[in-house]
């Protein structure tokens, strides 16, 4: 999730009751929320190193209670107070744990068994930005101030907060229950039919950001990837997705697929899309190839490209990963 969902869910932990085991604890929620995320210092030595190093030995179980001692530490030498070192510890663990909780509910995923497993998790629920996550944990960090406002007209001291922190993680908690029975239901949908004459090989279906009764449904078969918009309420038209096929592999390909940038990303797409176009150039015509992951966009389009130029003879004279397509790389 992104870090402002992060930061409000860590305000809520707080007010919800967190707050109360030791001094400091929404500042040690706040920075154990985000500090996984720490990773963003690599992106100084280029995308591809942060790409690789993202949601990485930061987000692992076995790096997380070092990563929530370093929170204990950084408060208390900041504030020069002693903190009661284990309980401020274990709020540092439950904000750490809460950052790869929501991180493993949406469609990037997460890699929490490093350095022992380098698999991917993930729970395909939640969008990187969930607009109505956002709203109602805003709103619950929102309306203490706007109760504190009446109370005071009022007379009232009683010091607001708890219950709307609560409520607001409950929403957070049912929104994604609610969301799992929908997704299940689109991804029933995409493997109930027969594509090419056989069931597929793999299905997702992804979230959106403001519409949780429509998904983005990718199939795998033996030959392609089919992407559909998929309605939960409705049925599944099979002839209506847009179709990417798999590229026959060949030497000028290998070439490609050889460089690090592909290899890294071969490794991390689940839906790799390929893109392959000629390319005028002074000693003949070269090629261009193109990688990305359907999860995040098409050839030509969206998040996440891994692009190559080969010249005539075969020979890679670039290859790069780039965050979004670069239509000037020809």
């Amino acid at each position: 999730m992104d870090n402002v969902t992060h930061s409000l869910t860590a305000i809520a932990l707080a007010r919800a009751g967190l707050d109360r085991f030791t001094p400091r604890a929404t500042l040690l929620l706040l920075l154990s929320a985000n500090i996984p995320d720490a990773d963003i210092i690599t992106l100084v030595r280029g995308p591809l190193s942060y790409f690789e190093s993202h949601r990485g030995y930061t987000h692992s179980f076995v790096f997380l209670p070092f990563l929530a001692l370093v929170c204990v530490l950084l408060v208390a030498a900041v504030y020069r107070q002693k903190l009661p070192w284990a309980k401020a510890w274990l709020i540092c663990c439950a904000g750490l744990s809460s950052h790869l909780l929501l991180d493993w509910t949406n469609t990037y995923g997460v890699r929490p068994f490093l350095p022992f497993s380098s698999r991917w998790f993930y729970l395909d629920l939640n969008s990187l930005y969930d607009w109505t996550i956002l709203f109602v944990l805003a709103a619950g960090l929102i309306w203490p101030l706007f109760s504190r406002l009446v109370g005071s007209e009022i007379g009232e001291r009683k010091r607001p907060g708890r219950g709307s922190a609560i409520f607001a993680l409950l929403f957070f908690l049912l929104f994604d229950i609610g969301r799992a029975a929908l997704h299940g239901r689109a991804v029933a949908q995409l493997e109930s039919r027969l594509y090419e004459g056989a069931p597929p090989l793999s299905v997702a279906a992804l979230p959106r950001a403001f519409d949780p009764f429509h998904w983005r449904g990718v199939v795998e078969t033996a030959s392609a990837y089919r992407v559909f918009s998929v309605d939960t309420l409705g049925l599944l038209d099979s002839e209506s997705g847009r179709i990417f096929y798999k590229p026959a592999v060949t030497p000028a390909l290998q070439k490609a697929q050889a460089t690090p940038p592909f290899r890294y990303f071969r490794y991390f797409a689940r839906f790799p899309a390929w893109s392959e176009e000629p390319v005028p150039m002074d000693m003949g015509q070269g090629k261009r190839f193109g990688l990305t992951d359907l999860r995040f966009g098409e050839p030509g389009a969206g998040s996440f490209h891994c692009i190559a130029l080969e010249d005539a003879q075969g020979v890679v004279l670039q290859s790069r990963f780039s965050f979004s397509y670069d239509v000037g790389t020809k």
